[in-house]
């Protein structure tokens, strides 16, 4: 899979890529225009380039107490992400290039404010999803929002988000928002309202297959 030309299909107008980043990149703002005074932290797992947050922290008022971490191991669209917070003058977004399912990537930023899950679970055994799941407790601080998406195309796979949600409001995650059933993808916002829990160095998350080797 070019993941980089994938991308492509975001700036198709009524494409679902552009559909999902629109109900995304409005959950991220309303995260955003909740979340208490003071600095905000920021973590986004399989960034690919960085639109969910770098969009909206562009013009958001609360862009200068946003430090951010976004880990995408495609060097391509990590580049992409590097120009657009470099465009958008936002100093405090960083880029790293390098396997998102580590943890080693997230020591110094979780737990965080906002931990974006997007274009991960739709990529990953159900197993996976799950343990994927477990680790956003330790990578959301309670009272923290978690945002993500997972394909609802039931000719191509079966409906994973009524566990997914499930999976979150047993480990404390309290649902938000889920977008519509009948789009053929869903976006949901949870906030974790757990115990906070330590994340533990030298660990794999998740193992990212990648939906077209799933199906």
């Amino acid at each position: 899979m070019d993941w980089h030309e994938w991308h492509a299909a975001y700036d198709t107008p009524g494409s679902w890529l552009e559909q999902r980043l629109a109900l995304v990149q409005a959950r991220v703002r309303l995260a955003l225009d909740e979340a208490p005074p003071g600095p905000l932290t920021v973590i986004s797992l399989c960034a690919g380039q960085g639109r969910d947050l770098i969009g909206v922290l562009a013009e958001h008022p609360r862009r200068s107490d946003v430090r951010a971490r976004l880990v995408e191991l495609d060097g391509q669209n990590a580049e992409a992400a590097v120009r657009a917070a470099e465009a958008a003058g936002l100093t405090q977004v960083e880029v790293v290039v390098g396997d998102a399912s580590l943890t080693d990537h997230y020591a110094r930023v979780a737990p965080a404010d906002l931990v974006l899950l997007c274009g991960v679970l739709g990529n990953l055994a159900d197993a996976d999803v799950e343990r994927a799941i477990d680790h956003c407790t330790m990578l959301c601080r309670p009272g923290g929002t978690l945002v993500w998406t997972r394909s609802r195309q039931i000719e191509v796979t079966r409906d994973l988000v009524p566990q997914v949600c499930a999976w979150l409001e047993e480990r404390g995650f309290e649902r938000l928002w889920v977008s519509d059933p009948e789009l053929g993808f869903a976006v949901g916002a949870h906030r974790y309202t757990g115990e906070p829990r330590q994340l533990p160095p030298g660990e794999r998350m998740f193992t990212f297959v990648g939906y077209d080797a799933l199906h």
